[in-house]
């Protein structure tokens, strides 16, 4: 089996662009020096926190991204090299705007819940990306939401557990919890899919803020 570990750990700064979303977005990242150490943190609240939970590294919409759920986002390599065939285009490591892109990880089967070691720090797989206009504008496809969307390759964002710093190659252990609650489920159930959704809800595995995100989703839909 291959080796599980993070290949690039990716930052951005935030720059205004027509297609953001807030003022500025951060979602064209670039991959740090392969020796630099970058620390992992709890950015805290969504608004009114740092957010991002990676040092140098910047949230332009801080209403929608950002925040203790959405501190680090990981995207494995192996589907990157998915989608530069089906796009036939490369597709460089921190392109979808992920912090940590690895090689050897699930990050579309990922279990909620699912605890990442990396060296001293921990992290916790919360929820899926839910793909959105500024990622749209910023791969300048056509149709982009819905392809990403179709497809299910989230990617995971997770909460950091346990801060700490790390640097290119760190090894990534995963404890998987004692459940069957992959993110791809989850981003059906918020996608609109009701039988997902009580899938979901039922397990009640999600941090409760969005545990009662999308029990009031379904609840609207369901009036």
């Amino acid at each position: 089996m291959k080796r599980a570990h993070v290949i690039s750990i990716n930052v951005g700064r935030g720059v205004p662009r027509p297609y953001a979303s807030g003022p500025t977005t951060a979602i064209d990242k670039g991959p740090v020096a392969p020796d630099t150490v970058v620390e992992l943190r709890d950015p805290g609240p969504k608004r009114g926190g740092l957010g991002s939970g990676v040092a140098g590294d910047d949230v332009g919409d801080r209403r929608h991204h950002g925040g203790a759920q959405q501190a680090v986002y990981a995207y494995a390599r192996e589907d990157q090299q998915w989608w530069e065939v089906e796009l036939g285009r490369p597709i460089p490591p921190g392109t979808f705007g992920e912090n940590l892109t690895t090689v050897g990880v699930d990050t579309t089967h990922a279990l909620i819940g699912e605890v990442w070691r990396l060296g001293d720090v921990v992290l916790k797989v919360e929820v899926p990306r839910i793909p959105c206009a500024t990622f749209a504008g910023h791969m300048g496809i056509a149709g982009w939401v819905k392809r990403f969307s179709d497809e299910g390759r989230t990617g995971a964002y997770l909460s950091v557990i346990n801060p700490g710093v790390i640097s290119t190659g760190v090894a990534v252990e995963v404890e998987r919890p004692d459940h069957d609650i992959d993110l791809l489920t989850s981003f059906r159930a918020a996608m609109g899919d009701l039988d997902a959704a009580a899938r979901v809800l039922g397990a009640g595995v999600l941090h409760p803020d969005e545990h009662a995100w999308l029990a009031d989703k379904v609840a609207r839909r369901s009036r």
